[in-house]
């Protein structure tokens, strides 16, 4: 029996709500969300350490060389990745830690973690994604039309998780996600 946080991989389309609902997760006690390194320059007022880990190509690179992330990826040519020290001592100390990654870096992670608990936030239709994607306002007819192309691609990927939970209401989505953390402790405990 151990003590150990859960390692939980937390994925879904834009517009679905998972920062959000990871937002509200990260508010219970004994939960810490990954902050991800980055290769790209902080924007506005980001800080290294709160919104990302900003490194220099050469750092990134030598941590990838040194299997020091849980997954990574090259993304319009700066590199991403979830740092494997920092999520593997917050769960030695007994944090369940939540990597927000898209669907390939789950894949990695898998791959890496095989104890990982994986889960897939649902929009309860594409009718309503489309919907939330419009109301937020913040991209144009072009962008909205890219991301919805993007989730019916990433939807059927939703077999390969562990969970798929679809966020038709908030609270009730949050408090499924918490009943899985439960249950999966309750499995590690046995």
């Amino acid at each position: 029996m151990t003590n150990d946080g859960l390692l939980v991989v937390i994925s879904g389309a834009a517009g679905t709500g998972k920062g959000t609902i990871v937002e509200r997760l990260a508010a219970d006690e004994g939960i810490r969300v990954s902050i991800s390194a980055t290769t790209r320059s902080p924007r506005g007022a980001e800080q290294d350490g709160r919104e990302y880990h900003f490194l220099s190509r050469e750092q990134f690179t030598e941590l990838i060389g040194e299997d020091g992330f849980l997954e990574y990826a090259e993304y319009v040519g700066n590199f991403y990745g979830s740092p494997r020290k920092q999520a593997e001592d917050w769960m030695k100390q007994g944090k369940d830690v939540i990597l927000e990654i898209e669907v390939q870096g789950c894949e990695q992670v898998k791959q890496k973690r095989p104890d990982c608990v994986s889960i897939f936030i649902l929009p309860p239709s594409m009718e309503e994604l489309e919907r939330r994607l419009r109301k937020r306002g913040t991209e144009t007819e072009e962008q909205i039309r890219a991301r919805l192309a993007r989730a019916k691609e990433e939807l059927p990927l939703a077999e390969s998780y562990d969970y798929q939970v679809v966020n038709d209401d908030l609270d009730a989505c949050v408090e499924e996600i918490r009943e899985i953390f439960r249950a999966e402790k309750e499995k590690r405990a046995r």
